[in-house]
């Protein structure tokens, strides 16, 4: 007999209420790990090259590195290929919505956002 393996998340948000509730959500269902900006998500892909999350939830608004620069450095480096960003943001306008898919996100939500969405959006970009 054998277990499936969870899909693995990470989150990386520099508001902490917001990493809290979606961690809540997601445990359970997925194996989550949460950073709270965009030089601890780096460090963490990159320590963890070989064992990479299946999906990032990334917030674009972090100190020091945003998440477009994080999409960016990944987009460089073809060991984050396999990796689903969906972008969960604040920004909203349409050019922040573009800078995010051309530069490699799988989805892009904006906050306020209804957790029975994003999980639908996780569920269809995992399985």
């Amino acid at each position: 007999m054998y277990s499936l393996q969870m899909h693995s998340i990470l989150i990386a948000d520099d508001d902490e209420e917001m990493r809290e509730l979606l961690k809540f959500k997601l445990q359970g269902g997925y194996e989550v790990t949460a950073v709270s900006d965009g030089e601890e998500c780096w460090r963490y892909l990159v320590a963890n090259s070989n064992d990479l999350p299946d999906l990032m939830i990334l917030d674009v608004m972090m100190p020091g590195l945003n998440g477009y620069r994080v999409l960016d450095r990944m987009q460089d480096d073809e060991r984050f290929d396999e990796v689903a960003v969906i972008m969960l943001t604040s920004r909203g306008k349409e050019d922040d919505i573009v800078r995010a898919l051309e530069s490699g996100a799988t989805d892009y939500m904006t906050k306020p956002f209804s957790a029975n969405e994003l999980i639908a959006r996780i569920k269809r970009v995992l399985e």
